[in-house]
């Protein structure tokens, strides 16, 4: 089995982000993780919340890590991880939920906009639920010095990439068919954003 990959952060926000979960998760039945990174959140959302199919998913290279976490949990509800890269076809989903945490500040302005539009063809029902969490900007305003310094560190290792402003993200949100249910502030200058379909 290959090594398992860890991040302290994964370790430091889940119980903050399951709490979010649970709520806005009770009526959901299959979850689609965006971007699973190493798995950890996945194996700890899904042991936490047993009525939830968890489907991890991200680019081929962070498979192998994924399906460690996975392989030594052997939980029955989550299936192997799918290969998605929102730039590319998306694999056929039949899913109610979305949850995607710390993706859209790594990725580049056309990945963020690519996983709206494919986020927003899954959850066409009412009462399905996309949750993001991860650092926002508003009015175009960072929220504090450690995100202005974490943007500035982001832009440096990738032009593309760093914190976004949410209004160019509810907006994208609400063109794909989702209407913000929730503004959520979580610990470390996070926030958990929550849209539902035909809410």
């Amino acid at each position: 089995m290959p090594e398992k990959p860890h991040s302290p952060a994964c370790e430091r926000n889940r119980e903050p982000i399951l709490a979010v979960l649970r709520e806005h998760f009770a009526t959901r039945r299959q979850v689609l993780e965006i971007g699973s990174g190493t798995g950890q959140h996945a194996v700890f959302f899904a042991a936490a919340m047993p009525w939830l199919q968890w489907q991890a998913s991200d680019r081929a290279e962070y498979l192998p890590g994924i399906r460690a976490w996975l392989d030594d949990a052997r939980l029955p509800n989550t299936p192997a991880p799918l290969e998605l890269d929102v730039l590319a076809a998306w694999p056929a989903l039949d899913v109610d939920a979305v949850f995607s945490a710390n993706t859209l500040h790594i990725m580049g302005w056309d990945g963020v906009q690519a996983l709206f539009e494919g986020v927003g063809k899954l959850l066409a029902d009412s009462g399905d639920t996309l949750i993001v969490y991860g650092p926002f900007n508003y009015g175009g305003a960072y929220t504090s010095d450690s995100n202005r310094q974490f943007d500035a560190w982001l832009k440096a290792r990738d032009p593309r990439s760093g914190i976004r402003d949410f209004e160019a993200v509810d907006a994208l949100a609400e063109a794909a068919g989702l209407r913000l249910l929730a503004d959520i502030e979580m610990p470390a200058n996070n926030r958990c954003l929550v849209w539902r379909a035909g809410a």
